[in-house]
Formats: structure tokens, sequence, C-alpha cells
């Protein structure tokens, strides 16, 4: 992955948003929503401290946490977790391709992730963009935890 690029996950993620018609595009983000893990107990029992998102219409909070088993800094491995209704579809499936694009890459790589990634979704006639700048502010969000947390 270079700079300003997508990792695979997302790619593949953008390839098929691009790959259907509008409508489908919006059945495809609910799949997503469906799909956004539950939070582990941790977080489940403690959600003051996960940090919310106010660019978003729909409460959301999110919170990273990074893995240096397999190296530290830049090479710390990501884990994402997000709280969000169900009753928020919209929101929820922000969260679940950020989920599926950017959980288990490194600080490094979710740092080169280009911040126009909900535009490449090919969502800006079905969604408002209201809501398209929801899912800009969880990547801003989850970009400057790992920034403070990998010490980059």
């Amino acid at each position: 992955m270079t700079d300003g690029s997508l990792s695979p996950a997302l790619a593949a993620i953008v390839e098929d948003f691009n790959a259907l018609g509008e409508p489908d595009r919006l059945q495809l983000l609910l799949e997503f929503s469906e799909g956004l893990p539950e939070l582990p107990e941790r977080y489940a029992e403690h959600p003051e401290l996960l940090e919310p998102v106010p660019e978003c219409q729909s409460p959301i909070f999110l919170i990273t946490e990074l893995d240096e088993s397999a190296g530290t800094g830049g090479d710390a491995v990501v884990r994402l977790f997000f709280s969000a209704p169900a009753e928020a579809p919209t929101t929820r499936g922000f969260a679940g391709i950020l989920h599926e694009g950017l959980d288990g890459l490194t600080a490094a790589e979710v740092l080169a992730v280009p911040n126009d990634v909900s535009d490449r979704l090919g969502l800006s006639r079905a969604i408002t963009p209201l809501r398209l700048r929801g899912m800009g502010g969880m990547l801003g969000r989850i970009k400057r935890q790992v920034t403070e947390k990998a010490g980059l």
C-alpha cells in the first residue's frame, strides 16, 4: 500500500460499491451495517471510554487500540471498535465499511488512507453530503487516535 492509496480490503469495498447501481449501493451499505461487530464487554460496560463523532447525524462512538505484539509505532496493528444504534443503518454501514477496511492494518497503513474514501463509494447522489461528512469524521478521529497512540 502506498501513501494515499486504499488498503486491499478498502479497495475491494470501493470496487464492490462502484460495480453496483445506486439502489444496490444502498442495499450494500445496509449489509455493512448488519455486519458491524458488537462492542467487546470492556467497552460495552464502559461507553465513556469511546469518543463521540459529532459530525454524524446519529450518535456514534469509536475507539482504536494498537496491538504492538507485531511491532510498535507505525508497525503496530490497529483494532477498531464502534458503537452505533441499529436505528441508524447509514451510520452503522459507514462504521462497518471502516471496520472491515481498516481493522487489522498497521498504524502507518491506516494513516495512509486518503480522506476522500467516502466519496469513492459512489453514494453522493443517494446519501446526503452531511451523512458522507459523518464517515469522514469517523476516519479523521480514527487517524487522530492512531497518531496519538502510535506516537507518530
